[in-house]
């Protein structure tokens, strides 16, 4: 170790000690906010396991209307924190009646939000067939009321297209195929490092934004006459797909485990 290394570990010991012999208990070092916002609520994924008080589990299988080839479960094997992350991670395995599980988390009932910016730090896994999202659903969801609950996709990539997210709203007159959406192509593969994910999301308004530039902007006006759903609260989902409609098949060369890392999910509001 070099000498300024070992000057800012024997630094760090003493404030330790200081603080300990003090009765102050060491604080993690503050988030600071984006300007012009404030930070209302947040997951850093720094305990031993996944916050009940912010996260709940969608469960099992039947293609979750796409075809899609996982089961989902709560199990530590698909869903867990670790070295500072929420893990989500597809597995090729027999489970009940199918053949590779994953993890689907979402914060309905326990913490929604309407209007700020929503923003995620997340490592997408490769592979064709795989399909990692953070997006988010209107409160009034009941499993059987979309897309006039809304949808806000905030992040999703295809493993078959390696250089490429999108945003996308759903609502009603405009879902599925016919969701208002953004594609966003680089001149790299996407699943090889760390990107941060967010909207800025208001009445009337959302944008949306991929390692910190603006790539895309939905306004009630882009809707016309049909409804405008985004003006209520969402809840947050991040869920790891495998196959499906849409993703397209799993490849050959395609080796499990995969995992959808999450650094952190952190929701501000603007400052007035």
């Amino acid at each position: 170790m070099s000498n300024r290394f070992l000057s800012k570990a024997i630094l760090a010991l003493i404030v330790t000690v200081v603080c300990v012999s003090c009765g102050v208990t060491p604080t993690a070092t503050p988030i600071a906010p984006p300007p012009g916002w404030e930070l209302k609520w947040h997951d850093e994924f720094d305990g031993k396991e996944i916050n009940a008080s912010n996260w709940t589990y969608d469960l099992g299988a039947g293609g979750w209307g796409n075809g899609e080839a996982q089961n989902y479960t709560a199990r530590p094997e698909n869903a867990r924190v670790e070295n500072g992350m929420l893990v989500i991670e597809a597995r090729q395995e027999k489970f009940e009646d199918s053949y590779y599980t994953s993890a689907r988390l979402k914060t309905q009932g326990l913490q929604d939000f309407q209007y700020g910016r929503i923003e995620a730090r997340l490592k997408v896994p490769s592979g064709k067939g795989l399909w990692p999202a953070f997006w988010m659903l209107g409160s009034e969801f009941n499993g059987g009321n979309w897309p006039d609950c809304g949808e806000i996709d905030v992040m999703e990539h295809l493993g078959k297209e390696p250089d490429l997210i999108f945003g996308t709203i759903h609502g009603p007159g405009y879902s599925g195929a016919l969701g208002l959406t953004k594609w966003n192509r680089q001149a790299y593969n996407i699943a090889d490092d760390f990107h941060t994910y967010a909207i800025e999301w208001e009445a009337d308004q959302v944008n949306w934004i991929y390692d910190g530039t603006k790539y895309f902007t939905v306004t009630r006006a882009d809707v016309g006459e049909r409804d405008w759903v985004f003006n209520q609260k969402f809840f947050i989902i991040l869920n790891l797909a495998v196959g499906g409609n849409f993703p397209g098949p799993i490849g050959l060369d395609v080796v499990f485990p995969k995992q959808l890392l999450v650094d952190y999910v952190r929701v501000y509001q603007k400052l007035p």
